[in-house]
């Protein structure tokens, strides 16, 4: 069966590691919730089995499951509480059932690790629309992008690291025949052997935007280099990974193996668990998205396992010119309302030099660019029921109080309103807010959230310089710039290098810095402090196992 499954998927997987080679368009899944590509009932059916999750106990029989009252407090961003429980779990067994799972896992090789991973990825695609409802009213994206970023995409970035675990694991030879020349003598002879050995238990932490599309690259690069896997979401954001978790477990058991090798561990908001989780020795690998508090945290105190974060930063946009003035501010509004600003790439800081920019039709002052981009916003989200499809709602509380926070900043040039959503009145919407701040203060903290800074520098090198250092001391996951000065563009090139960051350059059109398309895009360089490593490149997946040799005489 196991092989089977290798064998089913290796189109799939021969495709993929031609894309990571080649870095262009290619994507296993299509994006697309045509009744054409998924099958006629796919969407009904997809949320008849969301309905059918809500209101009840999340059953999971695995190790450490603890008796009596599940937990669970998700709240939709739209309004209704999900009342979904979930299993509470006793650690120590836990881990204790993960061992155990883990252990024969291990053995099994990269061509059955492989092979049952894509399978997994295969029946989430299948269930797409199942989970882009679960990521809809757990994350308050709108129905679109949840289908698009917490399926396909995902499930993108999950074939992504497999293909880079494929890669690493492949190339290692089984054995190997050693002679060494001895002159007049015999040859020296050896057979030797080598095995690759999983680093451990990895430890997946989940976050409350993106549950699906952050957690998968840690997830199957685990499952696909042999380790065993804990994973665990947010405590707002359970049901898309609870769901992922299930179908995993499911695929492991047909393969002849036990499901404890992926467990969920679900808890409420507060709790230690994932600190403890965190520090216990049979963690070795741990992948996070969230604060860079947390993040770094980990990075400093969990020094018994492989740790990969990607955290907070402030990301940034530089205006020197442009030839398409017009598109350029479309570009930047859109990047801005998309998901009401809840992305971890979306901008923050816009540079623009205080005596402002050329374009194609002449000079345009400071103000009149900070102008350019409020109106492009304000038409973005001015029919409120077209809006709510694009700033999907505000998953966390605390964002608001962000925005009022911000709000004192500097001068408010375009105010964060509350929107009407047709289909759920109780539903957090809020518009981009779009401040100037005050002296040309520069914002070096992150203010997660539909906020953004208009900044006036001194020139366009000055804004590169204080793009540049802000990368260096606060991280950032993404920088986008305009010019039409070939020499900007190589002082641009050279900065965002220089302090490891991705720079976008001139988007007008349908391209938007927000977006990181699997296989031809690393997400975060690990070269900045919003990020510890790609994803995915071979980095991201060698670390989590290695080869044991043993060697005879012949």
């Amino acid at each position: 069966m196991t092989t089977t499954f290798f064998e089913r998927h290796r189109a799939t997987l021969d495709t993929a590691l031609q894309a990571i080679a080649e870095r262009g368009y290619w994507s296993p899944y299509s994006e697309s919730p045509s009744p054409r590509v998924y099958g006629e009932t796919a969407a009904d059916d997809g949320k008849t089995a969301y309905d059918a999750h809500l209101n009840r106990p999340f059953e999971i029989d695995q190790a450490g499951t603890v008796g009596g009252a599940g937990i669970g407090n998700e709240v939709s961003p739209y309004g209704p509480a999900l009342g979904i429980t979930y299993p509470k779990t006793d650690v120590d067994q836990l881990l204790q059932g993960v061992a155990a799972a883990g252990a024969t896992w291990r053995k099994a090789g990269p061509e059955v690790w492989t092979g049952v991973a894509l399978e997994i990825v295969a029946r989430l695609n299948a269930r797409s629309f199942e989970i882009a409802h679960a990521v809809m009213h757990t994350t308050g994206q709108a129905y679109m992008m949840a289908f698009q970023a917490g399926g396909p995409h995902a499930q993108d970035r999950a074939v992504e690291a497999i293909a880079y675990a494929w890669q690493e694991t492949s190339r290692i030879p089984a054995g190997a025949h050693w002679e060494k020349p001895q002159g007049k003598h015999d040859p020296l002879k050896m057979q030797k052997s080598f095995r690759i050995v999983p680093r451990g238990i990895g430890l997946v932490i989940g976050c409350c935007t993106f549950p699906t599309w952050n957690s998968y690259p840690g997830l199957f690069a685990d499952l696909a280099t042999g380790n065993a896997v804990i994973v665990k979401p947010h405590p707002g954001a359970i049901l898309p990974l609870a769901i992922t978790v299930e179908i995993a477990r499911a695929v492991i058991a047909e393969a002849g193996y036990h499901p404890d090798v992926v467990t969920l561990v679900a808890h409420e908001a507060g709790d230690k668990v994932a600190t403890e989780l965190a520090l216990r020795p049979e963690i070795k690998l741990i992948d996070f998205t969230g604060s860079a508090a947390n993040g770094n945290w980990l990075e400093r105190n969990a020094v018994q396992a492989q740790v990969f974060t990607e955290k907070s930063g402030v990301n940034q946009i530089i205006i020197d010119s442009t030839a398409d003035f017009k598109g350029m501010a479309r570009n930047i509004a859109f990047s801005l309302v998309l998901y009401s600003g809840q992305m971890c790439t979306t901008p923050q800081n816009i540079y623009i030099p205080k005596d402002g920019i050329a374009t194609a039709e002449g000079h345009v002052s400071f103000d009149a660019v900070v102008a350019a981009i409020g109106e492009a916003i304000n038409k973005l989200t001015g029919d409120p029921a077209k809006a709510v499809e694009l700033l999907g709602a505000i998953q966390n509380t605390a964002v608001l109080d962000r925005i009022e926070a911000a709000r004192k900043i500097g001068d408010v040039v375009l105010d964060s309103t509350s929107l009407q959503h047709p289909q759920f009145p109780e539903a957090r919407i809020r518009t981009p807010l779009l401040v100037k701040a005050a002296d040309g203060k520069a914002v070096t903290e992150e203010f997660f959230g539909p906020i953004s800074f208009a900044i006036a520098t001194d020139s366009t090198a000055a804004g590169i310089a204080l793009a540049e250092k802000t990368v260096r001391e606060h991280g950032a996951l993404s920088l986008s710039a305009y010019t039409t000065s070939a020499a900007v563009k190589q002082a641009l090139g050279e900065a965002a290098a220089d302090a490891g960051v991705a720079l976008s350059l001139n988007l007008t059109g349908g391209v938007f810095v927000n977006q990181s398309a699997a296989f031809s895009d690393y997400h975060g360089t690990g070269a900045n402090p919003a990020a510890n490593a790609a994803l995915a490149d071979s980095a991201f997946v060698a670390g989590r196992f290695r080869v044991v040799q043993t060697r005879e005489p012949v």
